[in-house]
């Protein structure tokens, strides 16, 4: 989800916790729906368990309690993780 459109989905009213829902686990079922389209096939998408394909971002900060520091992903993302592999870890 773009970034700017995070922050003006939140000023309509949405929490910080509903936004990065819509950005990954309900754009994960949404693209579940597309059937034999679907590139991943063989796990599930939007969850963090055994299986599952493997996107994780590791921030330093709390998004829940501000979403801006997402936008801050040179400094504030610390680990990130696609496809199981890493791709930065500064801790």
């Amino acid at each position: 989800m773009n970034f700017f459109i995070m922050v003006w989905v939140e000023k309509v009213g949405f929490t910080p916790y509903q936004i990065m829902k819509m950005g990954t686990s309900n754009a994960a079922e949404v693209l579940s729906w597309s059937g034999g389209m679907n590139p991943y096939k063989y796990g599930k998408l939007g969850v963090v368990e055994p299986g599952a394909y493997a996107d994780v971002v590791l921030v330093d900060g709390n998004p829940l309690q501000d979403i801006t520091i997402l936008n801050d992903y040179q400094d504030k993302f610390k680990v990130i993780m696609k496809d199981g592999k890493i791709h930065k870890n500064t801790l």
